[in-house]
């Protein structure tokens, strides 16, 4: 029973994630408002390390990669990583009957966050 529950919670994940896509596809965000704003830049006027995240992706749909560095480049180097963590949970979820999250060496999370605070700093001061 726990099997079929996490196959079926890992294919509304991979549907979740086409419809995000289709969603992206139909109603680019540099055209349409109903996207939320990020906090961040609203409140205080910074562009935080996931700013432009959603016109990227979107932007990498229709095959522009230029255009995607330009929204978020640190997305960008990211986005295959993030392919392959849900990608690796999906076939935990649908290989064990109990799902345990994929855990990154802790050094790589240390790299990534340094990388994304000098990201930060870099894009709102140039």
């Amino acid at each position: 029973m726990a099997r079929r529950s996490s196959t079926v919670i890992a294919a509304a994940c991979v549907g979740a994630a086409i419809a995000v896509g289709a969603l992206l596809l139909r109603f680019p965000p540099e055209q349409y408002e109903f996207y939320p704003q990020c906090p961040v830049y609203r409140y205080l006027h910074w562009l935080c390390p996931g700013c432009g995240s959603t016109r990227a992706l979107a932007a990498m749909l229709r095959g522009h990669l230029m255009e995607a560095f330009h929204y978020n480049a640190f997305f960008v180097a990211l986005f295959p990583f993030l392919v392959g963590f849900a990608a690796v949970c999906c076939y935990r979820a649908m290989r064990y009957e109990t799902f345990r999250w994929p855990e990154p060496p802790r050094s790589a999370m240390g790299m990534v966050l340094v990388a994304a605070v000098i990201f930060t700093v870099a894009r709102n001061l140039l």
